[in-house]
């Protein structure tokens, strides 16, 4: 294995203030099956955490979601106290009465008592980035980020992100709240949001995206998800890795978060920082 070094591709910038390696760790896996309640290893999920900073990782990514409660309880368990130059990102506005159901709620009396929960579970005093999971369609997106721009002047919240909208919908928040990341879906098969993408790298924002390997049946056979494997074959890459690679070349708005529940995989992830794409064969994977 080479040497795992995510420094290599360089930092990316989270408002003003947060600095970060650009590939981070997305805690949605150390969770059971289906994203629903602890993890059949707990202690392999906690050894997983502390990996990733061991690696070099300052910057974890989850939701209340995620389990739910789960993976930030995790976290804390794992981590905290945390160090000092460790960002924590999570996200609420989504709920799971149940295994299968992902419900929308961002009503701001919602969102207040989610943020504050995760303050609890997180053990922090203040959540450096946290992000509107979703766009409710029965609450104004302004009612939800207004509720985010209070928490955010309590001090309960740094900075604010938004997930899963496209361009005018990040528009409208920009109206609301000073907006510094945006977590959506995007993948070699998937370039939905590369408008999105494109204000991103204009106006300094993160791009956070999320399904970075595009597991989906309509993904696996699209020409540049294949053209990506035969080049990660060629460089001696898994899949995963290639995938990685290809997002922190693109651009260098993007902080990837991928995530796994095994020490393993984890390793495997964080070394794809060290793989390089150049610009020709950025254009031959399309």
């Amino acid at each position: 294995m080479p040497t795992i070094n995510p420094t290599r591709p360089g930092s990316i910038r989270i408002g003003d203030e947060l600095r970060v390696p650009r590939l981070g760790f997305g805690a949605m896996r150390i969770t059971g099956d289906g994203i629903w309640r602890p993890p059949q290893d707990p202690a392999e999920a906690r050894a997983v955490l502390r990996r990733a900073v061991e690696l070099g990782v300052r910057f974890i990514d989850t939701a209340d979601s995620y389990g739910p409660e789960t993976s930030e309880l995790l976290i804390a368990e794992a981590l905290h106290p945390y160090p000092a130059d460790l960002v924590i990102a999570t996200k609420g506005g989504i709920v799971r009465p149940d295994k299968p159901t992902w419900a929308r709620d961002a009503r701001p009396a919602h969102l207040r008592a989610a943020c504050e929960a995760s303050l609890r579970r997180l053990r922090l005093q203040r959540i450096d980035l946290y992000q509107l999971h979703a766009i409710d369609p029965n609450v104004p997106l302004e009612d939800s980020l207004g509720e985010l721009a209070r928490l955010q002047r309590e001090g309960k919240i740094r900075c604010i992100g938004v997930s899963n909208v496209d361009a005018k919908q990040l528009a409208r928040a920009r109206r609301v709240v000073d907006v510094v990341a945006v977590q959506n879906r995007c993948n070699v098969a998937d370039r939905s949001s590369d408008p999105v993408l494109a204000i991103c790298e204009r106006d300094g924002l993160a791009f956070i995206p999320w399904s970075p390997l595009g597991q989906s049946p309509q993904d696996a056979d699209a020409p540049p998800r294949v053209a990506l494997q035969r080049w990660g074959r060629e460089h001696g890459l898994t899949l995963q890795q290639a995938a990685i690679a290809w997002l922190l070349a693109r651009s260098p708005a993007m902080l990837p978060i991928p995530g796994t529940s095994q020490l393993a995989h984890l390793e495997a992830n964080v070394a794809a920082a060290n793989a390089s794409v150049s610009a020709a064969e950025l254009r031959a994977i399309g």
